[in-house]
């Protein structure tokens, strides 16, 4: 018997017999050479909003990483494990992308604990809620106000994650200094799982705008 659950070895049958297929030559030479993706992207680690199918994007061509809430924590140099730290550093210093995109997306579980800070946590160890905690000042500004329905707080805050992750990728010294040189830019981006519509971030002004779609 071999352990893997049968549809993830379904999958892989078709993986096999279909697109690698198609793409060998690609894996092969990606083997061979390595990685050279020109874009970092920071995404939610839900299932229902992967980078690689939004973008329709082939093997090598985005540097992933996924955590709850696709946040970036402020830069801290104080040894302790900074999983999105070492992937941003080793994207930025040893792959030298040019761009980074940082993609939120609608009905986040992440924002949704964010905006209820008090209810019963998942474990003892709490870790949403400690992760979550990245964003209580504009949680707990968002979800203050009377005025916005439940859902349009969850919108809004999904949007605020985004800004508020693109700041703190510019405390990162490398990042700073890369970006001012014009030799890395950032990006935001909101999807919204239900419709499939993709809200770009305007880099100047900060709002939300859907691009044209030929």
């Amino acid at each position: 018997m071999t352990d893997l659950p049968d549809h993830l070895l379904a999958g892989y049958r078709n993986f096999m017999t279909g697109r690698y297929v198609a793409e060998g030559d690609r894996f092969r030479t990606l083997a061979r050479e390595g990685q050279a993706p020109e874009t970092m992207v920071i995404a939610c680690c839900d299932s229902r909003a992967a980078p690689e199918v939004i973008f329709d994007s082939g093997p090598g061509e985005l540097f992933v990483v996924r955590n709850v809430a696709n946040l970036v924590p402020p830069y801290a140099p104080d040894g302790e494990f900074h999983s999105t730290s070492a992937a941003l550093e080793f994207a930025v210093q040893a792959l030298k992308v040019k761009n980074i995109v940082v993609v939120g997306h609608g009905r986040c579980g992440g924002i949704r604990a964010a905006l209820a800070p008090a209810s019963e946590p998942l474990s003892p160890g709490d870790f949403i809620g400690k992760w979550m905690s990245l964003l209580a000042p504009s949680a707990s500004a968002v979800s203050g106000n009377a005025l916005l329905t439940a859902g349009e707080r969850q919108t809004a805050l999904e949007r605020i994650s985004i800004r508020y992750s693109i700041a703190n990728l510019r405390t990162f010294p490398c990042i700073n200094i890369l970006e001012g040189k014009g030799r890395l830019k950032l990006y935001g981006a909101w999807f919204d799982i239900s419709t499939g519509e993709l809200w770009v971030m305007n880099r100047q002004t900060g709002d939300f705008e859907r691009p044209e779609i030929a």
